[in-house]
C-alpha cells in the first residue's frame, strides 16, 4: 500500500513523534510506502510530497514542529480544490491518506472520507478540545510551559506587589487555562465558556492587598470575552473563518489597574505553549497514535480517527470525532474557583 500524511492547522509539540510512530510501524512492520505531503492540505493542492522512510524519521521522537510544514489550508474555499486532491491522489497512486489535525484539519478530512476517499484522522489539539478522545498531544506540553511560567511570574509580581494577567492559548474551550490556573496557583482563572465578572476580579485583587498577600496571578484564556464582548481584538480570519484572537490579557489589565489602582502587567505566552519539544507524556501519547494509524491502515479500516479512551488506544468515526467540541464543564470551573483567590 501506498499511503499519504500530513500535519494540518497550528503546529504543537509531538507531531514528529506520530510521524515517527506511523512511518516506522507502516514501513519497518507492515511493508508499505509512506510519503509526506507537505504544508497540510496545501501539498495535496499542490501535489508537493516525498517519501518518508524509517531513516527520515527515526530521530524525530523529541522534535517539536513537524518536519512536513503546515497550514491552515482549507481546500472547500479553494476553487476545485476537491477535484485537485483527487487528481493528485491519482497521480501519486495513493491507497490511503493519514490527516493529523485538529477540528478544521479533520473536518476536511471527514468530507473528504464521506466523498468516498481512505481516510484516517489522528486528534492534534494543544487546546484538548476534539470530541472522541480523552487527550490530545501537545496538551500536557503546553499546560507544562504555562504552568512553568506562572510559577515565575508569582515572585515577580510578590516582589512588586502587582498583579500580572496571563493570557493563555484556548480559543472555544479553556482547558489550558484551566489545568495552567490550577497548577500554577492562579488566584483567578478566567475562560471562554464563562463570562467574565470584572468587578469579581477587581474585589479578589483589592481583597489580596487589603489582606497583605500584596498580589495577585490572574490567568486568562485569548478567547475569552469581558462582560462588553470587546475583549478580544479581531486581526481578520483565516481559510476556516476563524477570527485570529489577541488583546484580552492587556484590556483586563488595564481595566483591573484602573478600577483598583493595583499596578497590572499583562503577560501573553503565545507560542512559547506550543514550540519545542514534546513532554515525555505526549512523546509517548503521540507515537501510540502513530502507530495506531499505521494498524488500521492496514486493516483498511477507514474513516476513522484514532482515540485514546482511558489508557487505551482505539477508534472513534471522525465524524464523532468532530460534531462537537470539548469544553470545561461548569462542576471543573467551580471547583477551580473554589481553591483559588
Amino acid at each position: 500500500m501506498r499511503v499519504g500524511i500530513l500535519t494540518g492547522g497550528g503546529d504543537c509539540p509531538g507531531l514528529n513523534a506520530v510521524l515517527r510512530g506511523f512511518v516506522l510501524r507502516h514501513v519497518r512492520e507492515h511493508g508499505h510506502e509512506a510519503l509526506g505531503f507537505e504544508g497540510g492540505w496545501k501539498g495535496l493542492l499542490e501535489n508537493r510530497a516525498r517519501p518518508l522512510a524509517p531513516d527520515d524519521v527515526e530521530f524525530l521522537w523529541n522534535v517539536g514542529g513537524t518536519v512536513l510544514g503546515t497550514s491552515r489550508t482549507n481546500p472547500y474555499k479553494v476553487e476545485g480544490g476537491t477535484a485537485k486532491i483527487r487528481a493528485t491522489w491519482q497521480a501519486r497512486g495513493l491507497d490511503a491518506l493519514v490527516a493529523i489535525g485538529g477540528e478544521d484539519t479533520l473536518g476536511v478530512a471527514t468530507k473528504l472520507a464521506d466523498e468516498g476517499l481512505a481516510l484516517v484522522g489522528v486528534p492534534k489539539t494543544i487546546d484538548n478540545d476534539l470530541s472522541g478522545t480523552d487527550y490530545t498531544f501537545g496538551f500536557d506540553t503546553a499546560i507544562n510551559i504555562a504552568a512553568e511560567a506562572i510559577d515565575r511570574l508569582h515572585t515577580t509580581a510578590r516582589s512588586h506587589g502587582r498583579a500580572l494577567v496571563c493570557e493563555v492559548m484556548g480559543r472555544h474551550a479553556g482547558w489550558i487555562g484551566a489545568y495552567a490556573g490550577l497548577a500554577g496557583g492562579a488566584h483567578v482563572t478566567l475562560l471562554p465558556e464563562f463570562t467574565i465578572d470584572v468587578d469579581a476580579v477587581c474585589a479578589t485583587v483589592r481583597a489580596r492587598r487589603e489582606h497583605g498577600a500584596g498580589y495577585s496571578i490572574v490567568v486568562v484564556s485569548e478567547g475569552a470575552l469581558l462582560e462588553d464582548a470587546n475583549a478580544t481584538v479581531a486581526q481578520g480570519t483565516d481559510a476556516f473563518g476563524h477570527v485570529r484572537l489577541g488583546g484580552v490579557g492587556q484590556r483586563l489589565a488595564e481595566r483591573i489597574e484602573q478600577e483598583t489602582g493595583v499596578e497590572t502587567r499583562a503577560v501573553v505566552l503565545g507560542h512559547i505553549q506550543r514550540g519545542g519539544a514534546p513532554s515525555a507524556y505526549d512523546r509517548v501519547l503521540a507515537t501510540r497514535f502513530g502507530v495506531r494509524a499505521a494498524d488500521l491502515v492496514d486493516e483498511k479500516t477507514f474513516g476513522v480517527m484514532v482515540s485514546l479512551q482511558g489508557t487505551r488506544i482505539t477508534e472513534v468515526p471522525l465524524v464523532e470525532a468532530t460534531g462537537t467540541l470539548k469544553t470545561v464543564p461548569a462542576s471543573f470551573y467551580e471547583m477551580i474557583q473554589g481553591v483559588s483567590g
